[in-house]
């Protein structure tokens, strides 16, 4: 593999891993990010997405790294990798390994994050519809 290869491969590990596009950036510690982290170690054989974000979600909340844990909720949310009760069920457990007022912060932004999530899937369904059927606001309802 090429070093453009793997740059493109951890870039696009990456934006799958967020949920989001991911601009490329400068910089030697960008660079092993997106070429080792995401390029290598996110794609190995042997875990999936989904387990190694699990991983990820339990040592951030361990750590008290909040805003990252909050990144990687959405995402998971975003991913179809976990459901909301799923992601109820992962609070409650990590509360009682992690104490409580690390659990009660992760509640908090796994409530936050399921609201997200409920708005943009609605927000996107509507566009749905609408597409399918333009004319269906101008039409009275009976």
């Amino acid at each position: 593999m090429t070093d453009n290869d793997k740059r493109a491969r951890g870039l696009a590990t990456m934006a799958s891993v967020y949920g989001w596009e991911v601009q490329d950036g400068p910089g030697d510690f960008f660079g092993l990010t997106v070429e080792h982290l995401f390029a290598e170690i996110w794609t190995r054989p042997g875990l999936t997405m989904r387990d190694r974000r699990l991983l990820l979600i339990g040592l951030l909340t361990g750590q008290g790294l909040h805003d990252v844990a909050e990144i990687q909720l959405g995402a998971a949310l975003r991913n179809d990798e976990i459901d909301a009760d799923q992601l109820r069920e992962i609070v409650i457990f990590l509360t009682h390994y992690a104490g409580w007022p690390n659990g009660a912060k992760l509640s908090m932004l796994a409530e936050k994050a399921i609201t997200a999530d409920a708005k943009a899937r609605s927000a996107a369904a509507a566009r749905s519809a609408a597409a399918r059927d333009p004319g269906a606001e101008a039409r009275p309802t009976t």
